[in-house]
């Protein structure tokens, strides 16, 4: 999914599914960052992907709290 594509659907989301959203990220960070311990993380760009998807549900959390 591209990157537009994704902020567009987060956007769509009510807060109580992007809160949802947010908790399976954080849960995915953790479990990259166990098998990364464990080297057994083949791909590690994912780390750096969730960590930025995080990041932009809590923008749009931050920005819908706004209005």
């Amino acid at each position: 999914m591209k990157i537009k594509d994704y902020v567009k659907d987060l956007n769509t989301k009510s807060v109580a599914e992007l809160n949802n959203e947010l908790v399976a990220a954080k849960k995915e960070l953790f479990n990259l960052r166990f098998q990364n311990a464990t080297n057994q993380l083949d791909n590690t760009s994912r780390i750096k992907e969730v960590r930025k998807n995080i990041a932009r549900i809590q923008t749009v959390i931050t920005a819908k709290a706004a209005k």
